[in-house]
């Protein structure tokens, strides 16, 4: 059976068709996240780190980490990217033990992170164009790491899954003609958003299924892809995940940690009760108050999705003895307090602007 290997400096972790799945936390990204590309520009880490430890502590077996920020400062993330992962690079890996996917557009910046990292960390990604393949694919080879090989090309993300197989395959082909493993390609075949393409469900399983049989790759996607722009968007994951891990898929990009409640939303919540002419104690406990609303709580936790990805492990026989259920399932169970080593995370000030 097909096994990708990834490891940091203490811990192994493999991708593979008979393995628990693996669930790479994606929260390490500023796309989306104007708080986050402010404070990296500012050479502010602490949210990096928050993100790091509570998905750790959640239960991701691997962290991907994304220094996609323009800065105002300098528009060149040739310049900016490639020192920025280095530091962000270190930072994780001195707060947790578990291997890293290097997450770039940025060539440089995906050097810079092989550089920096310890282990053997999954490279995050070539595509099917050749000037992309011709870059990335050395790189890959030089390191001797994994690498994450999406199913677009120079036309795009087609809807088409016998496209996106075809793009596949060619990487593979490819990736040989270098010397690379099958074995060392975990392929994204693309999710598409259910609500723009209803049969996108469907549609990526035969894909899955299609690549674990023809190619004997192992998989990835970004998990949440499929319930854009749709209510209740984790009723839907829920679902997804586990049919994707039957069909063959061998981890997923996502994010493993439900977001603590804030104080904007039970302010929101007391406010609803007194119009409906339910008064609430001043001095109730936050939490007390998330959880009888069915809020959720103000701390970080495992997300609903990890129930539904242990959930699939037990079932399809990776989790021996029922043991990762049972220990999910003890009361008390959060995330957000994992360190490695035992230490406490702490607020980290990083000038990027200087060379590393």
């Amino acid at each position: 059976m097909t096994r990708t290997i990834v490891e940091s400096k203490t811990k192994t972790a493999v991708i593979g068709f008979d393995e628990p799945f693996c669930v790479i936390g994606e929260r390490i990204n500023p796309t989306g996240r104007k708080k986050l590309a402010a404070e990296l520009e500012a050479g502010d880490f602490s949210s990096v780190e928050k993100d790091a430890l509570a998905q750790v502590a959640a239960g991701a077996t691997m962290l991907d980490v994304n220094a996609g920020v323009v800065f105002n400062s300098n528009p060149n993330p040739n310049e900016t990217e490639p020192r920025l992962m280095t530091k962000m690079i270190r930072l994780v890996q001195g707060l947790v033990d578990v291997p890293l996917c290097i997450d770039s557009s940025v060539p440089g910046a995906l050097e810079a992170g092989l550089a920096a990292c310890e282990g053997r960390p999954l490279l995050n990604s070539v595509t099917g164009e050749e000037e992309r393949l011709e870059v990335i694919l050395p790189l890959v080879k030089k390191y001797n790491v994994p690498v994450v090989a999406i199913s677009n090309d120079n036309t795009g993300i087609s809807e088409d899954p016998d496209v996106r197989f075809a793009v596949a395959k060619k990487i593979v082909e490819r990736a040989a003609d270098f010397g690379i493993p099958a074995h060392d390609i975990v392929v994204d075949p693309l999710v598409m958003p259910a609500g723009a393409v209803p049969t996108a469900g469907s549609q990526v399983i035969a894909l899955v299924r299609r690549l674990r049989d023809d190619l004997g790759v192992n998989t990835t996607c970004g998990a949440s892809n499929i319930s854009f722009g749709l209510p209740n968007r984790h009723g839907i994951n829920n679902a997804f995940l586990p049919m994707a891990i039957t069909a063959g898929m061998t981890s997923a990009i996502m994010n493993p940690v439900a977001l603590p409640v804030g104080a904007k939303k039970l302010a929101e919540k007391r406010a609803e009760l007194a119009s409906a002419g339910i008064l609430v104690p001043e001095d109730i406990d936050p939490e007390v108050l998330a959880k009888i609303t069915g809020l959720g709580s103000t701390q970080s936790r495992a997300g609903k999705e990890m129930e539904a990805i242990r959930a699939a492990n037990l079932l399809m026989g990776h989790d021996a003895n029922s043991t990762d259920w049972i220990r999910f399932n003890k009361p008390g169970q959060s995330a957000g307090k994992s360190t490695k080593s035992g230490r406490r995370s702490r607020r980290s000030r990083v000038d990027v602007t200087t060379s590393s």
